[in-house]
């Protein structure tokens, strides 16, 4: 129990230093702000900085896949397509609620932080046995954007991990500065019109010219 203790210190100090001053943060500074006069205490539990950084995702999605789960569910229970708000709703209100609902206020930060990194990679999104609900998200947006130019939708849903990732930092900077609160469900539902809008955005005849001007055309 002592060590599971240390260990999740460790994680909670890691998220809020790494999203104050960038992921560069000294590991002794991280492993002293958990209360660890050992400055080997982080490559004890976790091995390395990236296993840290993997450990801190890892932790705070066992909390957001539980709800994005139920927040499918609800969706499916209620027999209408959820839709691209719909969607989008499951995959962000669960990191908006981890304020409201449980006191966690760095997360978002500490995502902008260290994107890109592997641990938050399209790849562990879609791969990790942990992640089904944004396996099943993000494919449900990628049916819902089928009226785009396949590369274009590929480039699109690539981009809403960055745009989600600062977008919820700065509403959770705006909370914490008391510019508005972390509850502001106004906040939330603007942003996910946001993110919604920048998806779904008609494409531009230049956008079309410079996307034919890349394919090759079949001949004959």
């Amino acid at each position: 129990m002592a060590g599971t203790a240390a260990r999740e210190r460790i994680i909670v100090a890691a998220e809020r230093l790494i999203a104050e001053h960038g992921r560069s943060v000294p590991l002794r500074d991280i492993a002293a702000a958990a209360g660890q006069r050992n400055n080997s205490a982080i490559q004890y539990h976790f091995g390395s900085r990236d296993g840290l950084i993997e450990a801190v995702v890892e932790f705070r999605l066992a909390t957001l896949e539980v709800r994005r789960l139920e927040l499918l569910a609800e969706r499916a229970g209620s027999g209408r397509p959820p839709g691209l708000h719909g969607l989008l709703e499951a995959l962000v209100v669960p990191m908006f609620e981890l304020g409201e609902r449980h006191g966690i206020r760095h997360y978002a930060r500490f995502l902008e932080q260290i994107h890109p990194h592997p641990a938050v990679s399209d790849a562990a999104n879609l791969d990790s046995a942990g992640r089904t609900s944004v396996r099943v998200i993000m494919l449900g947006l990628d049916r819902e954007l089928t009226t785009l130019p396949p590369r274009l939708r590929v480039r699109r849903l690539r981009a809403l991990t960055t745009m989600i990732f600062a977008l919820l930092a700065d509403h959770e900077r705006a909370a914490e500065a008391g510019a508005t609160r972390a509850a502001d469900a106004h906040a939330w539902a603007e942003i996910i019109d946001m993110l919604a809008g920048a998806l779904a955005a008609p494409v531009s005849a230049q956008s079309t010219a410079a996307h034919h001007a890349r394919v090759p055309q079949s001949e004959g």
